[in-house]
């Protein structure tokens, strides 16, 4: 297997997206979620442009990475200042690290609009500050900032720039579209001539996502000789992104047979969402490879095709990057897409079992009455061991009472809740305030139930979401609730609906509940 090379920039360019702001504990937990996968460098940051990157490069000393090498990143030294007395390039020193990433302009339009400088003293900015730090015994990747569009301005000096950088002693020199606005097309044909004009030089590529092509892009560049790719785990980065990652490697190592990390791909899931965990970032369903959507099926005839030759609508086995296969529950499911979703649960269940039919007619009826249970798959599966007769309620509601004040006394919470449960016999009855009534209610069931179950002092909501069924009979509309649940370990979703917005939430918290009971008795 031919051998590329993965630069990680979520640390450094993904920190510069929209709705970012890593700490430093978050980013060397980033670190490590990275090593682990096995990526070659990561780039950790910019000691020089403020105090939590010089913080997070002193703690990252401490760590013994398995796998990837950290780099500093910083830009030439300024115009007019002695390369041994710009700080900028004295703060990647001091990083310690034995890699360095420098960026440099190669855009004659910026050189002379931004940097007020002449093309030749671009050049020595260039050349100075490379010297400076192979001479210091650093491996140097040199980042020609701009490349493309420099290239389509002025070839000639672009190219000249690659070869100053590569007369100093760079040891790869990427290619960036930093614009993100160049097509594959584009990409490939100077980045073919780049190689033709620097044979045997080590080629990178860096695209951002401006028109949704860094993928397709920083492929094409690969398909021209770079063996170097850069981007970001999950994407993130200035404005649209950059290349993402996690469909990088899978599409060049499943596909294609490059080798491009020294980690386990079936942890690429895994890893995708502890990254998007500690960005506080909602993770599309619908990501490629790694989104709960990648291998969900709902049609009939796709649940059938799949069930009879998997690889029929599904392009990869999604064991092999860590997901799962998924059924979806509707109204236009049939008994087909029923013992889909129940095989592994129901094995006893045949396409011709009377209750079989029942199911299938009950969640038609329920999705007709405004369930959904495509995203709730635990309420799903409540609502099939019901019918099965294999449930078993683990408490007893007797009673439960909500109400608010406005103004609130402390502030915040603006609401209380009071709920009496019965369970093997013995009562509770208890009250709780809370950021409105949802949460009250959600509070004092717990507190409640913890009295019987103290496992689910772990339990807590993740996501709640409210959508009105039909618009037009306005604030006499139902309601439909989706609720998402974790005990530290496991996920999972519930639905409630009703035309009273705490009915709907409590059918879905009760739903909540009695499914993480049930599988903990399993267990």
């Amino acid at each position: 297997m031919k051998k590329l090379e993965i630069l990680d920039s979520t640390l450094r360019d993904g920190a510069q997206s929209e709705g970012i702001s890593f700490s430093v504990q978050d980013k060397l937990n980033i670190l490590k979620a990275l090593d682990d996968f096995g990526v070659k460098y990561i780039e950790a940051g910019n000691p020089g442009s403020n105090p939590k990157d010089i913080e997070f490069f002193e703690k990252a000393k401490n760590i013994k990475l398995k796998n990837a090498t950290l780099c500093a990143f910083g830009s030439t030294r300024r115009k007019n200042i002695p390369v041994d007395q710009d700080q900028n390039v004295l703060s990647l020193l001091k990083a310690d690290t034995k890699t360095v990433v420098i960026f440099g302009k190669n855009w004659d339009l910026h050189i002379r609009e931004i940097l007020n400088a002449s093309l030749e003293e671009n050049l020595e900015l260039v050349y100075d500050t490379l010297k400076f730090f192979k001479d210091k015994g650093k491996k140097v990747i040199y980042d020609a900032e701009h490349f493309f569009d420099g290239y389509k301005a002025n070839p000639e000096y672009s190219l000249k720039v690659l070869e100053v950088a590569n007369k100093a002693g760079a040891d790869t020199l990427c290619l960036c579209d930093t614009n993100g606005g160049c097509f594959p097309k584009e990409i490939y044909e100077i980045t073919k001539e780049v190689a033709k004009r620097l044979p045997g030089r080590k080629l990178g590529i860096h695209c951002h996502n401006d028109i949704g092509c860094a993928v397709a892009s920083s492929m094409s560049a690969v398909n021209a000789g770079v063996t170097h790719i850069q981007g970001t785990f999950i994407g993130v980065g200035e404005r649209c992104g950059n290349a993402d990652l996690s469909v990088i490697i899978p599409n060049l190592q499943l596909k294609k047979g490059f080798h491009l990390v020294e980690g386990d791909i079936t942890t690429l899931s895994e890893t995708v969402i502890k990254i998007y965990e500690i960005s506080n970032l909602v993770m599309p369903s619908n990501k490629p490879y790694t989104g709960s959507s990648a291998f969900a099926h709902k049609g009939g005839m796709h649940i059938d095709g799949v069930n009879k030759c998997a690889h029929s609508f599904e392009h990869i086995q999604p064991e092999k990057v860590g997901n799962k296969r998924r059924f979806l529950m509707s109204e236009v499911s049939g008994r087909t897409t029923v013992l889909a979703k129940l095989s592994g649960m129901f094995p006893e269940l045949t396409k011709k079992s009377p209750k079989t039919a029942e199911i299938v007619d009950h969640i038609k009826r329920l999705e007709h009455e405004g369930y959904q249970f495509e995203s709730a798959d635990a309420s799903f599966e409540l609502v099939v061991r019901d019918i099965l007769g294999k449930s078993k309620p683990h408490f007893k509601l007797h009673m439960y009472k909500t109400g608010g004040e406005f103004p609130c006394p402390d502030g915040e919470r603006n609401a209380h809740a009071m709920i009496m449960i019965e369970v093997d016999g013995k009562k509770e009855t208890v009250a709780s305030m809370g950021n409105g009534p949802v949460n009250a209610l959600d509070l004092a069931l717990r507190k409640a139930l913890c009295v019987f179950y103290p496992e689910l002092k772990k339990v807590h909501l993740t996501d709640y979401k409210v959508r009105v069924l039909a618009g037009d009979q306005a604030t006499a509309a139902k309601v439909r609730v989706l609720i998402e649940s974790t005990d530290g370990k496991d996920v999972w979703t519930t639905v409630g609906v009703s035309t009273n917005i705490i009915e709907a939430s409590w059918k879905a918290l009760v739903d909540s509940i009695e499914y993480i009971l049930y599988k903990k008795e399993v267990k």
